[in-house]
């Protein structure tokens, strides 16, 4: 037990129902039952039995105090793909994919990504700042703590850098924690074919992205009708030699190579994989890509889930997260647990490593982000329901009483 030394900005949450610490030794996670944390200035600096915490760490020492009493307490979630910044409304086309039009009949329509385009360079930054914020604000009521968050809607160096102010903006200003991912290869624009728009990527947007120096991630859309294999690694290698990490959308449609380019490249994550088999799957593990499934995706597009239990039967991770955007209405990770649950048979365990220490992997985060261990940031999730399952069993309502960012209460 850590001694308790200072309790300047002391915060304890104590009697917990059910705390979840962290992963196990398989692809679970950490259960203890009549639990506490304390944090001292942002960090996690005791956890355990509710008795053992407080006689180190006593409730009246502590400048702020939560009862958990009945409640189960999460580190707070971690959303490691989405494209939450954008502009305009595209509604409609989910009544379109009603009807029958597919995304991919859409883009070629020049709806879907196209149309967010034009929408968003016509945005100003302000708007496009304060669009964000708001998207943030719903996210954080939800229990996120940290998100990664991409361009992809400008597709013009201009748009792109604007895309990236915007983000800095609003999570400057936000408790939750934004990391900016540059895909500028999100989509190819009119009057220009894939290899022509490759070009402009990586020749005009890579490097004034990197003299920006605010985006850590580079992206790309390994696609059929999008970019190829050849494309992507260019992409990749060339944002890479400009200081970004690489990741990558692979097989959503298609399996085009995906999975080989993130394993050539070293990507922190490949995302999508709906359509990966063995051969990709092995080359992921092998290389030790985090895959990332987005089961609100399929989900919103009436397509079959990723294979999750492929990779987690052979005792691998599996991050999870929303796939905001305009195609995919959805900032709630807890619903992302009951999709991963429901959909891709995930136990409501591995569900929340998914949400929680493994999406933390997806962003290349070693600093504990994603649970409640000892030296972690004191980031949490104090949900109104009695154990750790309800987050995939009860989806009618959100469950989050309280979040903390860095042991300070941000939402109740």
């Amino acid at each position: 037990m850590t001694d308790a030394g200072s309790t300047a900005g002391l915060t304890v949450v104590h009697d917990a129902a059910e705390l979840v610490v962290g992963p196990d030794e398989g692809t679970g996670v950490v259960v203890l039952e009549d639990a506490a944390f304390a944090a001292l200035d942002g960090e996690v600096v005791a956890v355990g039995p509710t008795a053992e915490v407080l006689a180190d760490y006593p409730v009246e020492d502590a400048e702020t105090a939560i009862d958990a009493t009945g409640k189960t307490v999460l580190p707070g979630f971690v959303d490691p793909h989405t494209h939450a910044l954008f502009a305009g409304d595209r509604s409609d086309e989910f009544v379109a994919k009603l009807r029958g039009a597919t995304y991919e009949e859409i883009l070629a329509d020049g709806g879907g990504i196209l149309r967010t385009v034009d929408a968003v360079r016509e945005a100003s930054d302000d708007e496009l700042a304060a669009n964000l914020a708001e998207h943030l604000d719903a996210m954080l009521a939800h229990g996120t703590t940290t998100v990664e968050v991409k361009t992809g809607y400008g597709l013009d160096t201009e748009t792109e850098l604007r895309m990236l102010s915007a983000i800095d903006a609003a999570g400057s200003d936000h408790p939750v924690d934004v990391i900016p991912t540059f895909m500028g290869a999100h989509a190819v624009p009119r009057g220009m074919d894939a290899e022509e728009y490759t070009e402009s990527v990586v020749s005009d947007q890579l490097p004034a992205v990197a003299e920006q120096g605010l985006a850590e991630f580079c992206d790309v859309f390994c696609e059929r009708g999008v970019f190829t294999a050849e494309q992507s690694r260019r992409i990749l290698d060339v944002g890479r030699d400009h200081g970004l990490t690489p990741k990558i959308h692979a097989d959503e449609f298609a399996a085009i190579g995906g999975t080989d380019v993130a394993a050539a490249v070293g990507a922190a994550s490949a995302d999508h994989l709906l359509h990966t088999g063995g051969a990709g799957r092995e080359t992921l593990v092998e290389a030790g890509v985090t895959p990332v499934m987005l089961p609100g995706t399929a989900f919103g597009l009436g397509a079959d889930y990723a294979d999750a239990r492929a990779f987690l039967d052979a005792g691998h991770e599996v991050a999870l997260a929303t796939d905001f955007n305009p195609n995919c209405f959805a900032r709630s990770m807890g619903f992302v647990a009951t999709l991963a649950s429901v959909g891709m048979r995930m136990t409501p365990h591995e569900a929340i490593r998914g949400v929680t220490s493994a999406a933390a992997g997806a962003l290349d985060l070693d600093d504990g982000t994603g649970t409640l261990r000892t030296g972690a940031p004191a980031d949490a999730v104090v949900l109104d329901v009695p154990t750790a399952t309800h987050l995939s069993y009860r989806f009618d309502t959100n469950p989050v009483s309280t979040v903390l960012k860095s042991g300070v209460v941000v939402r109740e």
